[in-house]
């Protein structure tokens, strides 16, 4: 799990096979090593028809997902094992080498007051689980740090390496992303220096989730870091320039937030790139 991604979403919120055919085709075409799917209706994904496209097109994946809120680990850690279970499959008969995301709960998510040990047990219960069966799977199971706005439960770098850490399995990674990191690290530095021993992911996004390089992001000091710990895993391009209006409410996206895909891409993409170079990533 090394190179360069993007998240499927920038040409398609539904993993169909139009959209399928369509996100994978142009992730090949940018030259990218993997591609991000997102597994938000599992059932409805045609595992095969994706892996085919992979093959064809000489390109590996990750999944990813939010949990719903039947499945949310902090208050039915059961449900979230049902679901991971459920999602590791999938991302598995897709040819994925890693589930990732908001492994743990949903965007959504905040009780109004800090979290919790029982809450906490419940994650590491949950995940622990999942992680188990990733590991029969022969795959990677990661978890993202995401922003006091949609969650209260995992916010920063050192809170997702604490629970890394609390699970103790060699195949559960730290997932960061920029957008994220900018509302919660004393640094952005600090936040990747702190993950160093368990960070295999990133999301590279940014401030407004639109074009990288087009925002309030210090993508220096993020290279840089990234360049001193010796990063090896995957860093992936993520924005919500294709959104659906029924999920906008999840992420708080109410307006454009590039002018359109191709901006996203052409400028995005090769921002990234030239940055990696600068700084000897990979």
């Amino acid at each position: 799990m090394k190179g360069f991604g993007i998240h499927a979403m920038v040409w398609s919120t539904k993993w169909d096979h139009e959209g399928a055919e369509r996100a994978i085709a142009g992730a090949a075409s940018y030259g990218q090593d993997y591609i991000e799917i997102p597994l938000i209706d599992i059932p409805t994904v045609d595992a095969q028809h994706s892996r085919a496209l992979l093959e064809k097109h000489k390109i590996g994946a990750a999944c990813s997902l939010v949990l719903p809120e039947h499945a949310w680990a902090s208050v039915r850690p059961d449900a979230a094992i049902e679901h991971l279970t459920a999602a590791l499959d999938k991302a598995s008969e897709i040819g994925a080498v890693a589930l990732t995301g908001v492994t743990f709960g949903g965007t959504n998510e905040r009780t109004g007051y800090p979290p919790t040990e029982r809450e906490y047990d419940n994650l590491s219960r949950a995940l622990g689980a999942a992680a188990r069966h990733a590991k029969t799977l022969g795959l990677q199971f990661g978890i993202e740090a995401v922003n006091r706005y949609e969650s209260h439960l995992i916010n920063s770098a050192q809170q997702a390496v604490d629970m890394v850490e609390r699970i103790g399995l060699d195949n559960v990674f730290v997932h960061l992303d920029t957008f994220h990191m900018n509302m919660e690290e004393k640094g952005l530095a600090n936040g990747i220096i702190a993950a160093r021993d368990h960070l295999k992911y990133m999301h590279m996004s940014e401030s407004d989730r639109g074009t990288p390089g087009f925002g309030n992001i210090a993508w220096d000091e993020i290279f840089a870091a990234l360049a001193a710990i010796g990063f090896k895993g995957l860093l992936t391009l993520e924005s919500f320039v294709t959104m659906q209006a029924e999920m906008a409410g999840s992420i708080s996206t109410w307006r454009p937030v590039a002018r359109d895909r191709d901006e996203v891409l052409d400028k995005g993409v090769a921002f990234l790139r030239n940055k990696a170079d600068q700084y000897g990533i990979f």
